[in-house]
């Protein structure tokens, strides 16, 4: 709330004397703090979307699956739940990622996240500045914060500059408006540095058509990781993020392509799933057949963690 109002109090009525000069300044001002306090308050109450229905196991097939003691059935019964499902990606053993506490077959890019306590379509992270998981619902909301926000603290930091500059060559000599001046110069050019990096980071991350997680963990397809599955393109993974309608990028409004729960991939034969083809093709893969060795328990590919 300093930054704001020192602003508005300090930069404005000291020396401008021309007042169309003025009522820029205003104006300018305005817009920002308007489009800041939006994107943060959509970042913020934006909920999370979890995955829908026919990715949770039904009641038969959860009593099914959890009184089956042998790693193979087990493994069998989600493939058969599975099948029709438009999942792509595999845990990094290359079976199927399943959430146990939310017991559902987990979409492509959905994540449990441990602080909301569910799963979340295309997590990035859970972000602590707004105190929200980001995700697909939320994270054009996310990096329009981050824009705005780098913009009023450049806004901020390039109006107050002048002042600054005065002060220290002696044109003006108020010492309580000097110690302010100072206070709101070096705190906006603080955010301004440290936003710069994080908005830079998650620009690269769009470019790839990436997440932070997938940053850090690439996903995993049937022919192994792959960190460029969803790079699509620049443009295209822009129209991932923000849309086709390219009037309502800059405006924090839904605008983001598909529901969440399928991503178009760079190469769709490149991360081809048995999960959706037929059971002759699971009988290929091994699925029917009898474990061999006594490692068949370590060999369960099912995810059971974020």
């Amino acid at each position: 709330s300093y930054l704001l109002c020192g602003h508005i109090f300090l930069s404005f009525p000291v020396t401008v004397s021309n007042p169309v000069e003025k009522v820029a300044y205003l104006v300018v001002f305005h817009i920002l703090f308007v489009l800041f306090v939006w994107t943060y308050w959509k970042s913020v109450f934006t909920l999370p979307i979890q995955p829908g229905k026919k990715f949770h196991m039904s009641f038969a097939d959860q009593e099914r699956y959890e009184s089956e003691e042998r790693p193979e059935v087990q493994r069998q019964i989600l493939a058969e739940i599975a099948r029709k499902l438009p999942v792509y990606t595999r845990t990094g053993n290359g079976g199927i990622r399943f959430c146990d506490r939310c017991q559902l077959i987990k979409p492509d890019r959905c994540h449990h996240c441990s602080v909301c306590a569910m799963c979340v379509l295309k997590m990035d992270h859970h972000c602590p500045w707004v105190n929200n998981c980001i995700g697909f619902s939320n994270y054009k909301f996310f990096l329009l914060f981050l824009a705005y926000s780098l913009l009023y603290c450049l806004y901020i930091a390039a109006t107050v500059f002048k002042y600054f500059i005065k002060y220290w060559t002696g044109e003006l000599t108020n010492g309580r408006s000097k110690f302010h001046i100072l206070f709101l110069l070096f705190v906006a050019i603080m955010f301004f540095v440290s936003l710069m990096f994080l908005f830079g980071y998650h620009c690269w991350l769009v470019s790839r058509n990436r997440s932070t997680l997938e940053a850090f963990s690439a996903p995993v397809f049937q022919n192994g990781p792959d960190k460029n599955g969803f790079n699509l393109g620049f443009v295209k993974n822009l129209q991932q993020v923000f849309g086709e309608e390219k009037k309502l990028w800059l405006l924090p409004i839904a605008s983001s392509q598909g529901d969440g729960h399928f991503f178009p991939m760079r190469a769709l034969s490149e991360a081809r799933n048995p999960l959706l083809t037929n059971e002759e093709q699971w009988e290929e893969d091994g699925i029917d057949e009898e474990p061999q060795g006594s490692g068949e328990a370590s060999s369960l590919a099912i995810e059971r963690e974020t």
